[in-house]
């Protein structure tokens, strides 16, 4: 069975099984280490602790269809660990992890006190903490049962402030960040500024309070500042999480800011169902993003990739580029991958790959409108190997999205073509490749451009959209936009569109029997399939 090596830690290792399936296999597969059976997993992406700095070590796995034969001598890889230079423990600056003591005096002085390549130790136990600064060159270790619980109270969190201006009169230093503008935020629990070369492993758990304080009441009300997230990385390089499970965010749950060369590997990220807010994951601005093998359960989108408002794509330009999201589990959530509606820099280059959502109110999401602006492109986003189940609407672009306080106005929601200006946004290429989705019910695509900037080009390839019965449809509007009607069992509502390719697309129970088009300049279908009954995952 062939496997990659994604990720080496210094006591740790990340591997990533090369298969068709998505997220995981119906078996188990064995996983060998230096001769020792250590982990059987149903995973594509796992990760091994336990191990020593600086160490060479021998994997090997075998898959769940191997013969006994075949799997004598097993494909295998060889790894060494990263050095480290030192390991302080925690509990040694005073950190007591009794869930009562508050412990952000002592873990910040460990962080502090870490030597280059050196790792910072949480051992098991409950650390009460306001936030903490991460710095440079470091490891950030959460051991079996160590949890960094968030404190409840508000006024012991540091205030980021949103924009302060430079020395010379010109320049300006953005810190803290609300949905996409420099407004006054809260620090995270774990924050990093600035920082470059930092990982943080696990198993241990990040938990950022919210259950157990009053971040999730009067959402919309800013008190000193604005809600803070779990994790928040701003302007920093080099980033690595593994491992760990991430949970009770009091919003978005981990925030890249205007950073670069960031991997997340193997991760758990949870949020009550109807926390307000609770992204998942939200890289904005950023640039070389991987997301694998992670799990993602929240109150609001799993994945929602962003580039600020206008104002900042303006005066701090920087596109998000180069995010790839693999091997991972999206349940529960508004948008399974939702590009927008904060994307004013842009978003070029996205891919998606051999993913389960699950449950979600809608799959791929795009999400934005007039007055985004010209540097809002949206271009080169392909989605492929994917399985969809129960999830409402597959597919959704929307150009007339009705969020921020003018978002119902004429300007947002005018039907009518207007100028093509300095802010009017632009979706480019989606491509859709080899997925199956099971059990839709309000529509598969709905697409709705702008008519004076339609979508460019919309081309899916072998893909399967099956509706749930009509009894247990509900009719429900795919967009968040002014004036469009409810749908069930739609299969294509697209208007305002350059180009669609459909080939080999078959759409099975749903309510119609041709796709619904309208100002779509070019269509193209091969062997575009109607069928009458439904299917399953077990039928197909």
């Amino acid at each position: 069975m062939h496997f990659s090596i994604t990720d080496i830690f210094n006591r740790s290792v990340s591997l990533e099984m090369e298969t068709r399936c998505c997220y995981e296999a119906q078996k188990p597969y064995t996983v060998i280490l230096n001769g020792r059976q250590v982990l059987s997993t149903t995973h594509n992406v796992f990760t091994l602790t336990g191990l020593a700095p600086d160490t060479s070590y021998t994997v090997q796995v075998i898959g769940p269809d191997e013969q006994e034969e075949e799997a004598a001598q097993p494909f295998s890889l060889t790894f060494r660990t990263l050095k480290e230079s030192f390991l302080l423990d925690v509990t040694r600056f005073g950190a007591a992890g009794d869930g009562k003591t508050r412990d952000t005096a002592a873990l910040q002085a460990a962080i502090m006190a870490c030597p280059e390549n050196g790792t910072v130790y949480v051992p098991a136990g409950t650390y009460l903490t306001a936030p903490l600064f991460l710095k440079s060159h470091m490891t950030l270790w959460l051991g079996e049962d160590a949890v960094l619980l968030g404190l409840p109270d508000r006024h012991e969190y540091p205030v980021l402030p949103g924009m302060t201006p430079g020395t010379d009169e010109n320049s300006e230093y953005p810190l803290g960040t609300w949905e996409g503008n420099p407004l006054d935020c809260f620090a995270s629990l774990i924050t990093g500024i600035g920082v470059e070369d930092v990982d943080i492993i696990g198993p241990g758990v990040l938990d950022g309070g919210a259950l157990h304080s009053d971040w999730w009441t009067n959402e919309r009300v800013k008190r000193i500042a604005w809600r803070p997230n779990t994790v928040y990385l701003c302007r920093c390089r080099n980033i690595r999480l593994q491992n760990l499970t991430v949970r009770n965010s009091p919003s978005w749950t981990v925030h890249p800011f205007y950073s670069e060369n960031l991997r997340f590997v193997d991760l758990t990220i949870t949020n009550p169902s109807d926390s307000p807010n609770t992204d998942g994951f939200d890289p904005e601005s950023c640039t070389n993003v991987t997301l694998l093998g992670t799990r993602i359960s929240v109150g609001d989108d799993c994945i929602a990739i962003k580039s600020g408002k206008y104002y900042m794509a303006w005066a701090h330009y920087k596109p998000t580029r180069n995010v790839e999201i693999r091997n991972c589990l999206l349940e529960r959530g508004h948008g399974s991958v939702t590009i927008g509606s904060e994307i004013s820099g842009g978003v070029i280059g996205v891919h998606v790959s051999r993913c389960v959502f699950s449950g979600t109110d809608r799959g791929l999401r795009i999400k934005t409108r007039r007055g985004r602006g010209n540097r809002s492109v949206l271009t080169d986003l392909v989605f492929e190997n994917i399985r969809m189940e129960g999830v409402h609407m597959p597919v959704t672009v929307n150009m007339f999205y009705f969020c921020d306080p003018d978002g119902h106005s004429t300007y947002v929601q005018d039907q009518n073509a207007r100028p093509v200006d300095e802010r009017t946004p632009r979706v480019g290429s989606i491509a859709i490749r080899r997925v199956r989705c099971y059990d839709a019910d309000a529509s598969g695509v709905c697409v709705y451009g702008l008519p004076e900037q339609p979508v460019e080009r919309i081309e899916m390839e072998d893909v399967l959209i099956s509706f749930l019965p009509p009894s247990r449809r509900e009719p429900q509007s795919p967009l968040m936009m002014d004036g469009l009607e409810e749908m069930t069992g739609k299969s294509f509502y697209l208007k305002n569109v350059k180009e669609v390719i459909l080939r080999r697309v078959q759409v099975a129970g749903a309510a119609d029997t041709e796709p619904q088009l309208t100002d779509v300049e070019k269509i193209e279908t091969e062997k575009l399939r109607y069928l009458k009954k439904r299917k399953t995952m077990t039928a197909d």
